[in-house]
């Protein structure tokens, strides 16, 4: 049970390792995205902004454009079938406006004017079968089919290098804004479910730039980069990077769920396996406590039953049973050991008519000092005869409590027998009592051999007793206490122990007065 319980531990601890593994990964990736939607997005604005300068100006100068061949090619084909000839050819003609990239940029007169190009296509289909050089000096063919129209890739292209020329001489500032990078940046993380604080900075070649938010701090862990702003011969000045200051809280937050759910769980099994072992603990403990009271019992009983047989023995001898005072006394010994037996059977059924709240305990009111003195009187033979003394303090002013009589006696007997016991020498006990707001306290201490700390926590418990090794030179079966406990919580009673191994023990009662 415990290795499988560690085992779904450590697998909890790996899940949970390897599943933040994979939101980082995840993270990883859609931050990459943002970062190279946004690199795109920077490009093409600049561009953008180029072109509309570039059409605002070519609109604005009103004259007709300088044009010149740039390129010409044809194609010639002949059906020997149908005997027709077609001829294609184009002519791609540069259109010039004279627009001088200085209109951009002051510090760009060196850069040479952007032009447009358009294309001229022709198509001439001749009936008669001619050749190539007949062609030229025929000027009416059968079909004749012209096209012109603008070159987007040559425009594109010549316009892109022009705009990246000038774009690459004008400081970084003046290319983007901290603004629009900052609602370009939040929208595409919003998009790829980013929802967590970021900062971000421009670097040129490896130096911050002003293009950056307040609190950006460079961290290797959570920062990411891409190039920016790539020249004409594939050259990235600036890096764009972006860092998350809370990116490990916001990893963990998407796992937090599933995690206290997790934990919960483990939890739960944790409390249940403690609470079996706990009661596998106390199971075993109860075996032996109830192994030990068997012995006790046993040891008890074999003692009396043996003396009884002794005692019958010698009555059935002639010599004896003539001898009326031998006789007497040997009777008077099988009465005492058979008392001695009905009280240990009496102990046993008390306490569970206790347990089954079959015993009928009626309260009356009564004088806490006479019920002490009552308890003496039934400890005071076996006082004598171990030549020790019982001496009374009774300091309490207020002594009437709502008790049972039989039952409390049997209590204080219970405690002063125990300090007899357990008293290696002649029992010196004293008996207390005094008056604490509501209640009368009573104290029994004694000179005894005393207890250790974790036989002060079980002594009330059923069966319990300290175990002595194998010496049995104090009688009991570990029923007294528990007896005394039962009694006292019936009647609202409360009972402590402080003792020290060696020094003796004192047990207060805490008993409520009738008002």
């Amino acid at each position: 049970m415990s290795l499988s319980l560690i085992g779904i531990i450590l697998v909890q601890v790996y899940w949970f390792d390897k599943s933040f593994e994979n939101n980082e990964e995840q993270f990883k990736f859609h931050v990459k995205q943002v970062l190279g939607n946004v690199a795109n997005k920077l490009q093409k604005y600049e561009a953008y902004t180029f072109y509309e300068k570039y059409n605002h100006v070519k609109d604005s100068i009103g004259k007709a454009p300088e044009k010149s061949d740039f390129l010409e090619f044809g194609y010639f084909q002949r059906d020997s079938r149908t005997n027709e000839t077609i001829v294609y050819s184009n002519s791609i003609i540069s259109e010039d406006y004279g627009i001088s990239p200085s209109f951009f940029d002051k510090k760009l007169d060196s850069l040479k004017g952007i032009k447009n190009f358009s294309a001229n296509r022709k198509t001439e289909v001749y009936s008669d079968g001619v050749d190539n050089s007949s062609i030229k000096q025929n000027s009416s063919p059968d079909v004749k089919i012209e096209k012109t129209g603008s070159l987007d890739l040559l425009n594109n292209y010549q316009f892109e290098m022009f705009f990246r020329d000038i774009a690459a001489m004008r400081p970084i500032q003046e290319r983007i804004s901290n603004e629009m990078l900052q609602k370009m940046l939040s929208e595409e993380l919003k998009e790829y479910g980013v929802k967590t604080p970021f900062e971000f900075n421009v670097y040129s070649n490896g130096l911050a730039t002003k293009v950056k938010s307040e609190n950006f701090k460079y961290d290797k862990a959570s920062t990411y980069s891409i190039p920016i702003f790539i020249d004409n011969d594939g050259n990235n000045k600036y890096q764009l990077l972006i860092t998350f200051p809370q990116k490990k809280k916001f990893l963990f937050s998407e796992l937090i769920a599933i995690c206290v759910l997790s934990i919960i769980f483990t939890l739960i099994i944790i409390i249940a396996y403690s609470s079996a072992l706990s009661q596998l603990i106390k199971q075993r403990q109860i075996s032996e406590i109830k192994t030990d009271f068997i012995n006790n019992m046993t040891h008890e009983f074999k003692t009396p039953i043996a003396t009884i047989n002794l005692a019958l023995d010698a009555i059935k001898n002639p010599k004896v049973i003539e001898d009326k005072e031998k006789v007497h006394r040997y009777l008077q010994m099988i009465r005492d050991e058979n008392k001695r037996m009905h009280a240990q059977v009496e102990n046993v059924l008390r306490i569970s008519k206790l347990e089954k709240k079959e015993l009928d305990i009626s309260k009356d009111s009564n004088d806490i000092h006479g019920i002490i003195e009552d308890a003496i009187e039934h400890v005071n033979l076996i006082i004598e005869d171990r030549e020790g003394k019982i001496t009374t303090h009774f300091d309490a002013t207020r002594t009437t409590v709502l008790l049972n009589d039989v039952h409390f006696t049997n209590v204080i007997v219970n405690i002063l027998d125990n300090a007899i016991k357990y008293s290696p020498l002649a029992p010196i006990i004293d008996v207390y009592t005094e008056n604490v707001k509501e209640f009368v306290i009573i104290k029994i201490k004694d000179q005894g051999a005393g207890m250790s700390k974790v036989a002060q926590k079980r002594i009330f418990e059923k069966f319990y007793r300290e175990h002595t090794g194998d010496l049995h030179n104090v009688k009991g079966h570990g029923l007294g206490l528990a007896y005394v406990k039962r009694i006292l919580d019936d009647h609202n009673c409360q009972i402590f122990v402080e003792s020290e191994k060696g020094k003796g023990s004192t047990f207060i009662i805490k008993v409520p007065l009738i008002n």
